[in-house]
């Protein structure tokens, strides 16, 4: 009995551009041909395939087929590649749970992990800088960085008028902002202390974060809002520093920290 390559990969349940990348990669022996060229495949070919076949579905990668199909250690890099299906199955129910999030909440499909929650109150600036954090803080970071979202909208604060912003804005507009914006940015330096040192919650170095920080401001804000957020730390860390000194005197415990 002999097959032609389609119906060779009928049989196996695979198709012929499949076939023919296995003979590229040298997994599978070309045959011989009939008299008018078409190749002749026979049962070894057949049972060959299957072979591949088989350890592909289990997840072998196709370099690895001989080693895995002939090798005495092939139990320990079945349980390698387990290891790894394992790994692809989690990433996958966490991606099913990140799409089932950005559904129920009507969510931008870009919006960043853990925060389809929030999404609306996200401005597309807000969600740049977010996926920039995401690959400079750790996962507890984070989550306070969601909380502080969630609490900013439950207080009113949209951000509206400082998305807006042209950056020839006059001064009492600029001054006017960060006043605004100050006594969240202090609560959240109360409620959250690490954000004044920051470094405990950072997953690259110093140096990279500082540097990704201040070219990521630079170009996500005009001249204006940037001049806005540098005022409205100053005034929120000032307030911060008040809140923490009156509440350490009420405790009794005497002067806060010197900055």
């Amino acid at each position: 009995m002999a097959w032609s390559t389609s119906e060779l990969a009928d049989l196996a349940g695979t198709t012929v551009n499949t076939i023919r990348h296995y003979h590229r990669l040298g997994l599978l022996a070309e045959p011989d041909r009939r008299y008018n060229g078409y190749k002749k495949y026979g049962v070894p070919h057949l049972v060959r395939l299957l072979r591949i076949r088989r350890l592909a579905e289990l997840g072998v990668p196709l370099s690895e087929v001989d080693r895995v199909a002939d090798s005495a250690g092939t139990a320990d890099r079945l349980r390698e590649v387990d290891a790894d299906l394992a790994a692809k199955i989690e990433q996958l129910q966490q991606a099913r749970g990140e799409i089932a999030a950005i559904l129920s909440n009507n969510a931008p499909p870009d919006v960043p992990a853990g925060f389809a929650s929030v999404a609306e109150h996200l401005s597309e600036v807000d969600r740049s800088v977010i996926h920039i954090y995401s690959k400079l803080y750790d996962e507890r970071a984070l989550a306070d960085l969601r909380d502080i979202v969630e609490e900013d909208a439950e207080l009113g604060d949209d951000g509206k008028e400082f998305e807006a912003l042209p950056p020839d804005a006059d001064e009492p507009t600029r001054q006017r902002l960060a006043e605004q914006i100050a006594p969240n940015i202090a609560r959240n330096l109360v409620d959250y202390p690490w954000l004044s040192d920051p470094a405990t919650h950072q997953a690259k170095s110093g140096r990279v974060v500082q540097e990704t920080f201040i070219e990521a401001v630079t170009e996500l804000y005009n001249s204006a809002q940037r001049d806005v957020l540098t005022r409205a730390a100053l005034l929120g860390y000032q307030i911060a520093q008040e809140v923490l000194a009156a509440r350490d005197d009420a405790d009794g415990t005497g002067s806060p920290p010197t900055p």
